[in-house]
């Protein structure tokens, strides 16, 4: 005998839209969706309302915006809408008065495949690290963070040239797919969990937290793949950066996007740069060079090499730190 569902959505980013959408497409009753509040952003300091409130603008959706999720109005306000299934996806960490209010549980949708990179940032984390597989995790929340009972997963390959970009996509689509068949599952009581404590692996527990300006400077004293991977992983955002010494008098910030490792010995100086100034740009690490193929300078916009070069005539002095 199937449930009755009445389903609250819970997302902000465009990560969300995708699940949400396919909730939608697939006809199930969702009596709200919560959201982060509206916010200024940018250099006008407009208003900036998120993806997943845009989505609900387009298809009539209720929306709530707490801005604390404890506030004893936002939970009079669910215990309203009489919820017995909430879908999380790209949200905040849920107080344990929100996620133990609906009859059939609350599940999350994690982009890794846990315990592996718990945290803010899996998919930036897992690029960064070299790993080849990863994939999209359900499971219901508790009150720590990313690490309850499991519910399915689904693995996909890490391409070599993947970027966090890329494969965030990738990953939107694989997991909108796995919270329908989460949200099948439960409705007909059909499924069995896994405890994350049972597959905790013997090796390294890697971590995905939060990721700050501060973390994303390259050292160019690091192994060329080491330095690639760094790279992708923050592609296109937040974006990995160095700066760029062009003589005494200027010093340019520039952020990369796309480049590609070359492994060779050479004994040029660490960061000093190799270039025609048309169309190569080559950047000296620890054990090879660096090629760039994307980037971009403040205030300018996303450049291919030749563009960049067009505007930075570089000379021999000029390197990167």
């Amino acid at each position: 005998m199937k449930r009755d569902l009445r389903i609250l959505f819970m997302g902000t980013p465009e990560f969300a839209v995708s699940s949400l959408d396919a909730i939608i497409r697939e006809n199930y009753n969702v009596v709200g969706v919560v959201t982060a509040p509206d916010k200024p952003a940018g250099r006008g300091r407009k208003i900036s309302i998120s993806a997943v409130k845009e989505y609900c603008i387009l298809k009539g959706l209720n929306v709530l915006q707490p801005e604390k999720l404890k506030h004893p109005d936002f939970i009079e306000d669910l215990k309203a809408l009489n919820a017995n299934l909430f879908v999380v996806v790209a949200f905040r960490m849920l107080p344990e008065i929100v996620w133990s209010l609906p009859e059939f549980g609350a599940f999350n949708l994690h982009a890794s495949l846990l315990p592996q990179y718990r945290g803010a940032a899996p998919i930036n984390h897992a690029i960064i690290n070299g790993e080849q597989l990863t994939g999209v995790t359900t499971f219901f929340i508790n009150n720590k963070i990313d690490t309850g009972s499991i519910i399915f997963q689904e693995k996909t390959p890490i391409l070599v040239s993947d970027t966090a970009g890329e494969l965030h996509d990738r990953l939107m689509i694989l997991g909108s797919q796995l919270v329908i068949r989460t949200i099948e599952a439960i409705e007909g009581n059909s499924y069995s969990l896994t405890n994350q404590a049972q597959v905790i692996p013997k090796g390294i527990l890697n971590e995905a937290p939060k990721i700050f300006k501060s973390d994303c400077r390259i050292d160019w004293h690091q192994d060329v793949k080491i330095i690639h991977n760094f790279i992708r992983g923050l592609s296109p955002y937040p974006a990995a950066y160095g700066d760029l010494v062009i003589d005494l008098n200027e010093n340019v910030q520039v952020k990369f996007y796309k480049v590609h490792p070359v492994e060779m010995l050479h004994n040029n100086v660490i960061g000093s740069i190799e270039t025609n100034n048309r169309n190569k740009l080559a950047i000296w690490a620890a054990n090879g060079k660096i090629v760039v193929e994307e980037l971009q300078s403040p205030g300018k916009r996303h450049l291919k090499i030749s563009e960049f070069l067009n505007g930075f005539k570089l000379n021999r002095d000029s390197y990167f730190t």
